[in-house]
């Protein structure tokens, strides 16, 4: 890794780790999910955020020279840079639905800037990724929408829900050790621009249900506890994650999968 290179690597760790550890969390779901329909959705959305952050780790390979396979099965746990958002155990029904939501509109405001990133590679990573998680964005939204305003029991679900993944939320925004060098590079917009482009698209849904976001003082110190994932403090429940993640691969030392 040369010095040039590390405000790029940094970024898409934590692009990939992001995808790979919402994905695994998704596929939680996987027999579990309240109805069949949901099912083979939250299992195909798995699939699809696990095969993003393989498209990251393909390009991070061309500056580390380290596999996606090593990336994603021998780091260990505190050298993942995830936001803590995403480690967060699946909760219920209602916590998972708001919490695919804010990611995958984080994602979208996040894909259009990187599609017309100054870096080739990320440009292009984008422009294909932005393709499928359109279709993610619009299922979490429409559930958003659906279990909003339906009971008064989903109701009542889906405000507990929002009040505690919306706080937890902001960390996806973490601010970057080199971002002040993205920034200049055009490489992408920097974290507070995205921030607020995300903070206008989702007031705009959850307000069509009556749901009221914790807005006052939603910056950073809301929410300090949550921040740190970027750094590598994590919880304990992403090391969890980790290790049953790692679990298979790691169990025949030298195995060729």
């Amino acid at each position: 890794m040369t010095k040039a290179n590390a405000p790029v690597i940094e970024m898409l760790t934590a692009l990939a780790d992001d995808e790979l550890v919402i994905g695994h969390r998704d596929s939680e779901w996987t027999g579990y999910a309240p109805i069949l329909e949901e099912d083979i959705a939250f299992s195909n959305i798995a699939q699809d955020e696990i095969g993003h952050s393989l498209v990251w780790y393909t390009l991070l390979e061309r500056l580390l020279q380290r596999s996606p396979d090593a990336m994603a099965f021998e780091r260990q746990w505190l050298d993942f840079r995830c936001c803590r958002f995403v480690a967060y155990p699946r909760g219920d029904f209602a916590y998972t639905v708001v919490r695919q939501y804010l990611f995958d509109e984080a994602e979208h405001v996040r894909l259009e800037a990187l599609a017309q990133s100054s870096y080739g590679p990320i440009r292009d990573a984008a422009a294909r990724i932005m393709k499928e998680e359109a279709y993610h964005l619009l299922h979490s939204e429409a559930l958003v929408e659906r279990l909003g305003d339906a009971t008064d029991e989903s109701r009542r679900r889906m405000h507990a829900a929002t009040a505690t993944a919306f706080p937890q939320s902001l960390g996806l925004f973490e601010r970057l050790e080199h971002e002040d060098v993205l920034v200049r590079e055009r490489v992408f917009p920097g974290n507070a621009k995205l921030q607020t482009a995300w903070i206008a698209r989702i007031v705009a849904t959850f307000g069509a249900v009556s749901i009221t976001l914790p807005l006052d003082g939603w910056s950073k110190p809301l929410c300090l506890a949550d921040y740190g994932g970027r750094a590598g403090d994590h919880t304990s429940d992403l090391e969890q994650l980790i290790a049953d993640l790692h679990m298979v691969y790691q169990s025949v030392s030298g195995a060729s999968w």
